[in-house]
């Protein structure tokens, strides 16, 4: 039997993100923005041919988005797709936590990153550290957002696989760009980071 179509649509996303990666990595910076905003866009189809709770490509959609340098169109279809759907999944509060983020409503953010450790079990460690980091970006916590950061890089740093086949700590990234837009950007030094130029002498 032939994938089905959302099948089809979110393994093309996948590989879309793994080429904006690999460019990011590579310090092609317009490239990369590229590629994300076309992996953000097949996450949203893949999102719309698939059943209703294909909660993490909205997530993946999100992420991209935001790592193509915008966001805001995709966090206002997310928030009109999913409303208040099933808030006792993790994935989709993480969902709806990062559409508040994205568009500046700190306090809904908050509510909705309380909730990530609390639904399904499935990864709930990391949804517990990255609900931690959105928290932190929402109360405008700089230490909190420091310590949850670090914990969020360091099990990249520990892991043997990844969605793309790249050994990138893309969650962080994204939380960075966010944070960026309050002023709480960190410089963080990883193998699994891309390398911060140099500022100009």
């Amino acid at each position: 039997m032939p994938p089905r179509k959302h099948q089809e649509l979110l393994t093309t996303a996948i590989e879309r993100e793994e080429q904006a990666q690999r460019q990011l990595l590579g310090g092609d910076l317009d490239s990369a923005r590229a590629e994300f905003a076309a992996a953000a866009e097949l996450y949203r189809q893949s999102w719309e041919a698939a059943h209703a709770r294909a909660f993490g490509r909205i997530v993946g959609m999100l992420k991209a988005a935001v790592l193509a340098g915008g966001g805001a169109v995709e966090a206002k279809y997310a928030r009109a797709a999913l409303g208040d759907l099933d808030p006792e999944s993790s994935t989709a509060s993480y969902a709806q936590a990062l559409a508040a983020l994205i568009l500046g409503e700190d306090h809904e953010a908050g509510v909705w990153a309380a909730r990530m450790g609390a639904g399904d079990s499935t990864g709930a460690d990391a949804f517990v550290r990255t609900g931690e980091a959105v928290a932190a970006i929402a109360s405008r916590d700089g230490e909190m957002y420091a310590v949850a950061v670090a914990a969020i890089v360091h099990d990249f740093e520990q892991r043997s696989e990844h969605l793309t086949g790249v050994a990138i700590a893309d969650t962080a990234l994204m939380l960075e760009a966010l944070a960026a837009r309050r002023g709480m950007a960190l410089a963080i030094d990883s193998p699994v980071l891309p390398v911060r130029p140099d500022p100009p002498s």
